[in-house]
């Protein structure tokens, strides 16, 4: 572990933002926290009274990629020097609806995370607390926001690895610059690829016999079928060429197979 420098010459570019953990009392966890970290762009983490990470144990095997950098550069701090240092938002399962008890009320939804920090400038820090009891009300007191995981009232204890993962991955708007996922993901076909599919349907509907009365039912049905579903490019292609090659069945033309046609080139 590095000894942390002092708040004055840290080095944060916002939306850098630091994740700490206090008095963890499970490895893993902060391996998995290592690794969820990693997912979703985050690089500092902040050990208050860490047990022993054994690059052998449990917590590099738990970190996937975040064994080569998070862990090794892991900074261990105290409580103390954690709030003095950094705007700190503690996470905690049960807030307080009373707001005559200041320790644990109000709390933000973590789904407010990343507006409540968008626009901070000064070193913060993500706080998480111990596996069983999380942080107590006095470790509460010394920092500065509070935020929750909506979760059933029953039992709103998450799991302190799952607590994490979701949280940071409330804040991925702040600290992922790209993911995996293309722009888009969904590109709904132009308006006269889908113009000629609705054609193809009245001329399939027409060719099978649907009973004149409803074939204008039957065509508007599957405009608005169509106009919820946005279709893509290629689903719009196969579904004319089966269109297609149905009413030429049902006119009696038989078409031979061709390895051409758009239902066919599908896999």
């Amino acid at each position: 572990m590095t000894d942390r420098q002092p708040a004055s010459s840290a080095k944060h570019c916002p939306p850098e933002i630091a994740v700490a953990v206090v008095d963890a009392e499970t490895p893993g966890n902060v391996g998995t926290i290592a690794r969820a970290m990693k997912n979703f762009g985050l690089s500092e983490l902040l050990l208050v009274n860490p047990p022993e990470l054994d690059p052998d144990g449990e917590a590099y095997g738990f970190a996937g990629q975040a064994r080569t950098d998070i862990l090794p550069n892991a900074t261990e701090l105290s409580l103390d020097e954690l709030a003095e240092g950094y705007h700190t938002v503690a996470c905690t399962a049960v807030p307080n609806e009373d707001p005559n008890n200041h320790i644990r009320y109000p709390a933000m939804e973590v789904g407010e995370l990343a507006d409540h920090l968008d626009g901070v400038t000064e070193p913060t820090a993500i706080v998480f607390g111990r596996e069983r009891v999380g942080l107590t009300n006095e470790e509460l007191a010394q920092l500065d926001a509070l935020c929750s995981i909506p979760a059933s009232e029953t039992y709103p204890s998450l799991n302190l690895g799952q607590a994490a993962t979701i949280t940071l991955y409330e804040l991925r708007e702040l600290t992922v610059n790209s993911t995996q996922h293309p722009n888009a993901l969904h590109r709904r076909a132009p308006k006269g690829e889908v113009e000629r599919l609705h054609d193809q349907f009245a001329a399939y509907v027409d060719a099978v016999g649907h009973p004149e009365p409803k074939r204008e039912k039957a065509t508007r049905m599957f405009r608005r079928l169509l106009g919820r579903a946005h279709p893509t490019p290629r689903e719009t292609s196969t579904l004319h060429g089966l269109l297609r090659r149905g009413t030429q069945w049902a006119d009696g033309s038989h078409p031979a197979e061709d390895s051409s046609n758009e239902s066919e080139r599908e896999n």
